[in-house]
């Protein structure tokens, strides 16, 4: 009986323990997005309470106002993006 290079023993060790964790580490990942998804969920609320709270002010400040419309959508689309991915990546 030959024994095999201890290199290529590394080689197929390696290889063998990258498969066996393949499932593990796709599940943490997507659990990952999840995760960043409902901090987003959470910024959607805050940043829509804030849209409120300006459009209540007096005097009204437009500019801020306009930029806090335009930081929600930007979050919002940030959240579908990350829905997409999610999807793409890790759907069934």
């Amino acid at each position: 009986m030959a024994l095999l290079k201890y290199k290529e023993i590394l080689t197929l060790a390696k290889e063998k323990i990258t498969e066996a964790m393949a499932p593990l580490r796709a599940r943490e990942m997507r659990k990952k997005g999840e995760l960043e998804m409902c901090k987003l969920e959470s910024k959607i609320v805050e940043k829509e309470q804030k849209i409120q709270e300006h459009a209540a002010a007096y005097p009204i400040d437009f500019d801020k106002l306009i930029d806090a419309i335009d930081e929600l959508e930007l979050t919002k689309r940030r959240k579908e993006q990350f829905e997409k991915i999610i999807d793409e990546m890790f759907g069934e």
